[in-house]
């Protein structure tokens, strides 16, 4: 939209004491109130919207079709009044309501493509203050002067003469041609991954981060061709860049290459219950250069891809889910062997994460130096609850059981030989 800059700041409030400006500021508040009406009923037509959504958001005003629509509604309305009355009012509502929808829509997709990122913060309040300042100068009349002058802050870089206002205008059409890109592949990345589970969806988050990659590389190429950048000198960037990586960034590169590889074998899923460098856990995400692996305990560890496929790792949810446990159990020699053999696997089925198939199995393991050794094992399928904790339950139930039955569960005992100095044995 073209605005005629306010030059004439007397001018401009005799015309805001014109009966028309209450027209205008009548016409204003009608399209606010159309917006949010028309954000109301489309949020209750679809339903309880993803907190996630740009579109959407948390609450009415919180996402981008609300300052999208009071911009087209607003954009409307001036139109039809310029061609009645002479605008006043407008001159400065339209520059907030663009700033309005630039601020809210970088913002929102900055936080649905960087969640929780320390940098989204710095982002967000940078976004703000440009689109502020932004719209501080085009009311004042100043930005045009501005770029002006910018224009003529020229320097020569190789064959090409860039100008200050081609770095002012080449940052702002980069950062909305990344903005808009991050959306489309937000966008993509909540419907691939919507409702997959197991294997399909660590292959759509494969697909998902490539998406986003390509996305992003197209959306920068085509920003530095619209300000004018000749991209045949990218060649000689490029050559550079493989340089790098090939001396220099060589873990870096091997880590997102094994990324894609795992997800693309799946032979580690979102969900698998791994153990790799001694650490137990489930995969709750795969990253680009990383995985993330949770343990029941509440500790995560961030592993690096690579690690995943040069070193040995146990994935105890591949192909069976099942693992077994076992504990030992000391009696003493007068028990009954039968008994303890049934306490042993009565213990075991007290708990219902025990399998019955197969059963627990009770075995006479050896004669010890203080009583009968017995081995108890038995199988669980969710592993993801702890083991040890398992354990430690049918350790007490075993020890109840003996103790109700009167079964001994002997001491170690040690039998010590003493001699008497030699002085003592000599006769005399």
């Amino acid at each position: 939209m073209a605005n005629a800059p306010i030059n004439d700041f007397d001018s401009w409030m005799a015309a805001l004491l014109r009966p028309t400006a209450l027209l205008e500021l009548a016409s204003l508040a009608l399209c606010l109130l159309l917006a949010w009406s028309l954000v109301w009923a489309v949020r209750r037509a679809v339903g309880t919207p993803d907190e996630r959504s740009i579109l959407f958001g948390r609450r009415i005003v919180d996402g981008v079709m609300f300052p999208l629509l009071l911009l087209g509604l607003g954009t409307l309305a001036q139109l039809l009044l310029a061609q009645w009355i002479p605008l006043a009012v407008y001159k400065i509502a339209m520059p907030v309501l663009v700033s309005l929808a630039v601020i809210r829509t970088g913002v929102k997709v900055l936080q649905v493509a960087f969640q929780d990122a320390p940098v989204v913060r710095l982002l967000e309040r940078t976004i703000s203050w440009v689109a502020w300042l932004a719209m501080v100068l085009w009311v004042s009349g100043l930005l045009p002067v501005l770029l002006e002058e910018l224009d003529q802050l020229k320097w020569k870089v190789g064959g090409s003469t860039l100008s200050g206002r081609n770095m002012v205008e080449g940052a702002l059409t980069a950062g909305a041609v990344l903005i808009v890109t991050l959306w489309i592949s937000s966008a993509i990345e909540a419907r691939l991954l919507k409702s997959a589970t197991g294997s399909a969806l660590s292959l759509r988050k494969a697909l998902s981060n490539a998406t986003r990659a390509l996305l992003m590389f197209l959306g920068l190429l085509l920003a530095l061709s619209a300000v004018g950048i000749d991209l045949t000198a990218l060649s000689v960037l490029g050559g550079a860049v493989g340089v790098g990586i090939g001396f220099g960034l060589q873990k870096l590169a091997a880590n997102y290459v094994s990324g894609f590889v795992i997800l693309a074998e799946r032979s580690i899923r979102i969900g698998d219950f791994v153990k790799v460098d001694n650490f137990e856990g489930r995969v709750t995400d795969i990253n680009a250069r990383y995985t993330i692996v949770s343990a029941p305990n509440g500790r995560e560890s961030i592993v690096p891809n690579e690690m995943l496929l040069i070193q040995r790792v146990e994935n105890l949810s591949l192909q069976n889910s099942r693992i077994s446990q076992s504990t030992e159990v000391s009696v003493g020699y007068d028990s009954d062997v039968d008994l303890v053999i049934r306490l042993l696997t009565e213990a075991a089925l007290q708990h219902d994460r025990v399998l019955r198939e197969p059963a627990p199995s009770v075995s006479l393991t050896a004669f010890g130096a203080d009583g009968l050794e017995f081995s108890l094992g038995y199988w669980i399928a969710d592993i993801e609850n702890g083991q040890g904790n398992l354990r430690s339950q049918i350790n007490l139930a075993i020890l109840q059981a003996l103790r109700a039955h009167h079964i001994e569960v002997p001491y170690p005992q040690r039998v010590v030989h003493t001699q008497k100095p030699a002085e003592q044995l000599s006769p005399g």
